[in-house]
C-alpha cells in the first residue's frame, strides 16, 4: 500500500485503528490524525501516560492485542513491532482491511507543512531534534514535533502545534525515512548499525543517500562535514550541502571550544563570519556537534541567532540521554541510551570531562546481531571504564540463534562481569559505590531500572 492509497482512506472518513498506539512515534501520530478529524482507535500491550493522554482527548485505546479490536476499522496503521504474526494483523488480513506502516502515515502528514525538518543519523537524533525543538519554541514558532524520548519542556516526546514547521526523528531502520518528504534533511553521521537489515555499510550509505535525495531543489541538505562516511554518502548527489562541524572546510563551524565540565561552550561561525556564542547545560563534545547541527537547521529556517542562543541555553537534555537519576553512597547515578560502540565512546568521553574518581559502567547490550557484528568495538569501549558490569543482552525483536551472550562479551573485557538479573547487578554496584564515583547505566533496553533501584532502594 502506498501513500496515495493511504491518503484516499484518510480522506474517506473511515475509522483508523493503530496497532501499538502507545509507542513513542505512534501516540503523536494518533493525536495528529485525531486533530485532523479522523476517527482513531488503537491497541497496545501496555497502559501508561501516553494511553491516558489519548483517552483524555477521546481516542479509544484497548490494552492487549485481540482480533476483535480491528472490527469496524477502514484501515490499519501499525508500528514496526507489529509483525505478520500479530493477532490483529492476521485478523485484518482475513477481513481484507488495508494495512499501512507508521512511516507512511508520517510521510502523508508531512505534506501539510511548509517546513519539514527530518533529523537522521546513526547517533544523536533524539538530542538534536530536542535542541531544534527548543530553538523553534524560543523563536515563537508553534511547531509539531516527534522525538524518540521524553523532553522535559514538553513533558513527553511530542508536540502537536498549529505552525508551519514539523520536526521529527527520521529512522533509517527498514528504510523508514524513505517514506518522508523533508524540506530540511539533517544527516548527523553514517555509522555501521542495523546490520540485521542492511547488508553492509555500503547498503546503509545507499539508504541515507536516497533519504537525502528526497529534499527538493529549494530545500536544504544539512550534514556533518567532519564525518567521512556522511560526506562520501552525499557527494554523489551533486547537491549544495550545508555542512557543520569543527573542521576548517564547513559552513557552520564551532571554534574556541570549551568541552570540559557540565557547561561546554563554543563560538559559531557561519560562512567564516561570527554568528553567536553557544553555551550548553549538558556535557560532551558530541553535544556541541549536535548543537551545530541544530543551529544549521535553524539557519535553514531563517531563525535569528538570538533564538538559537536562547533555545540551546534552555536545553537541559532529553530523557535517557546522560540523565541524572540520583545518588547512592555519595556516587552520582546517570542513565544513557547509548547502545552502539560510537555512542558508548561519546558518553564515556563526556563522563571523563566531569572529573569523577571512577567510572562504573553498567551496560546492557541491545540485540544479539549488533553485539556480534560490533563485538571488537564493544570490547574496546567497555574496557575504558574503571568497573564494567554487563546485563543480559536485551533481545528486542530477535531470537538468540547466533550463540552470543553477555558472558562471552564480559570474558573479553578485562575485569568485567556479567549478571543474570538486575537485582544481582544492583547489589554488586551498591557494594562498591563510593563518593567520587559516577555510575552509568547504558543501553537501549530497560537497564535504566538498575539506576532507579539504586537511588530508591539502597
Amino acid at each position: 500500500m502506498d501513500q496515495n492509497e493511504l491518503e484516499r482512506h484518510i480522506k474517506s472518513g473511515e475509522s483508523c485503528h493503530l496497532i501499538g498506539i502507545g509507542g513513542v512515534s505512534m501516540s503523536p501520530l494518533a493525536e495528529v490524525l485525531h486533530g485532523m478529524g479522523v476517527n482513531v482507535s488503537g491497541s497496545d500491550v501496555n497502559d501508561g501516560p501516553a494511553v491516558k493522554r489519548m483517552r483524555a482527548i477521546g481516542i479509544d485505546v484497548k490494552i492487549g492485542h485481540r482480533a476483535e479490536n480491528v472490527q469496524g476499522a477502514g484501515y490499519i496503521i501499525r508500528t514496526a513491532a507489529a509483525r505478520e504474526d500479530n493477532v490483529e494483523i492476521i485478523a485484518a488480513r482475513e477481513l481484507g482491511i488495508p494495512i499501512f506502516e507508521r512511516a507512511q502515515a508520517w510521510g502523508y502528514i508531512m505534506r501539510g507543512y511548509k517546513n519539514v525538518v527530518c533529523v537522521a543519523g546513526t547517533h544523536g537524533k533524539t538530542t538534536t531534534t530536542s535542541m531544534i525543538t527548543h530553538i523553534l519554541l524560543a523563536s515563537g514558532a508553534d511547531p509539531t514535533v516527534m522525538i524518540g524520548g521524553t523532553l522535559p519542556i514538553l513533558g513527553c516526546g511530542y508536540r502537536v502545534g498549529n505552525g508551519d514547521v514539523i520536526a521529527l526523528e527520521s529512522d533509517e531502520y527498514y528504510n523508514s525515512f524513505h517514506s518522508f518528504c523533508p524540506t530540511v534533511a539533517v544527516v548527523l553521521n553514517v555509522d555501521a548499525d542495523h546490520l540485521d537489515f542492511f547488508k553492509d555499510i555500503d547498503d546503509l550509505k545507499s539508504s541515507f543517500n536516497k533519504f537525502a535525495s528526497l529534499v527538493p531543489d529549494n530545500g536544504f541538505i544539512i550534514c556533518n562535514g567532519d564525518d567521512e562516511n556522511t560526506m562520501k554518502t552525499l557527494e554523489p548527489l551533486g547537491r549544495d550541502l550545508l555542512t557543520f562541524g569543527l573542521g576548517e572546510n564547513v559552513r557552520v563551524r564551532g571554534v574556541n571550544i570549551s568541552a570540559i565540565g557540565r557547561t561546554p561552550s563554543m563560538d559559531v561561525l557561519f560562512d567564516g563570519k561570527p554568528l553567536c556564542k553557544i553555551s550548553l547545560k549538558i556535557p560532551g563534545l558530541h553535544n556541541l556537534k549536535n548543537a551545530l547541527a541544530a543551529t544549521s537547521a535553524a539557519l535553514a529556517l531563517e531563525i535569528p541567532a538570538n533564538a538559537i542562543v536562547e533555545g540551546l541555553a534552555g536545553f537541559t537534555g532529553a530523557g535517557r540521554r546522560f540523565e541524572y537519576k540520583g545518588s547512592i553512597n555519595g556516587a552520582d547515578v546517570y542513565d544513557d541510551y547509548a547502545h552502539h560502540p560510537s555512542e558508548l565512546r561519546a558518553t564515556l568521553n563526556a563522563a571523563s570531562t566531569l572529573e569523577y574518581d571512577r567510572i562504573i559502567l553498567a551496560f546492557q547490550p541491545h540485540t544479539y546481531s549488533r553485539t556480534k557484528a560490533l563485538f571488537s568495538d564493544f570490547v574496546t569501549e567497555l574496557s575504558r571504564a574503571d568497573v564494567t558490569l554487563l546485563a543480559e543482552i536485551f533481545a528486542a525483536r530477535e531470537n538468540n540463534d547466533i550463540g552470543i551472550t553477555s558472558g562471552v562479551l564480559a570474558a573479553a573485557v578485562p575485569g568485567a562481569r556479567s549478571y543474570e538479573t538486575f537485582s544481582e547487578m544492583a547489589d554488586a554496584i551498591a557494594r562498591i559505590a563510593r563518593k567520587g564515583d559516577i555510575i552509568l547505566t547504558a543501553g537501549a533496553g530497560d537497564i535504566y531500572k538498575v539506576g532507579e533501584a539504586l537511588v530508591k532502594g539502597y
